[in-house]
């Protein structure tokens, strides 16, 4: 008896199919509120980095809910504040936003009277960002929040030591990886 290649493939992936069915059978004993395992996932050093970015991330949106900023904008905003006259390039550049997303960025701080635009004395075609008085007097606010709140609980759940040290990792990996 001749059997096709057809059907050999077919009777292999009704055999895989009814083996994922009778694993999934046998996990089944996990009720719907346990966590899932991670397995080698805890253990994925980019993962583990991400889940710590959104936590972190969670925290200062919620801090910063009463002057509604992001950690993007307030990062604008600082890096405005510090390099007065810079272009919206170079900031949009070392914060790696591309540039649609900066500029949409730009217009809604801009909506906000918290930033301005202005056309660049020695290149036209670029604008250098400004912060305005709002602008300067809500980034007071949100470095006081950011201090008093943001910081203070990752200081509080770290330890200065700690902190000092995952810093500087943090910064290799940005820097060399």
């Amino acid at each position: 008896m001749t059997v096709s290649k057809t059907s050999e493939k077919s009777s292999e992936k009704t055999a895989d199919t009814a083996k994922v069915r009778k694993d999934a059978a046998e996990t089944q004993g996990q009720g719907p509120g346990e966590a899932l395992q991670l397995g080698e996932l805890s253990e994925q050093l980019g993962y583990v980095l991400k889940r710590a970015q959104l936590k972190v991330f969670e925290n200062f949106l919620r801090c910063m809910a009463s002057l509604q900023l992001t950690p993007a904008q307030f990062s604008v905003l600082l890096l405005v504040e510090k390099n007065p006259g810079r272009n919206q390039t170079e900031i949009a550049s070392t914060l790696g936003i591309l540039r649609p997303n900066f500029v949409a960025m730009l217009d809604n701080l801009e909506s906000r009277d918290l930033c301005a635009r202005i056309r660049s004395t020695n290149d036209r075609r670029s604008h250098i960002l400004v912060l305005t008085d709002k602008g300067k007097a809500v980034l007071a606010r949100a470095k006081k929040l950011v201090a008093t709140k943001h910081e203070a609980r990752l200081n509080e759940l770290l330890g200065p030591s700690n902190r000092e040290a995952l810093l500087g990792m943090l910064s290799k990996i940005a820097n060399e990886f």
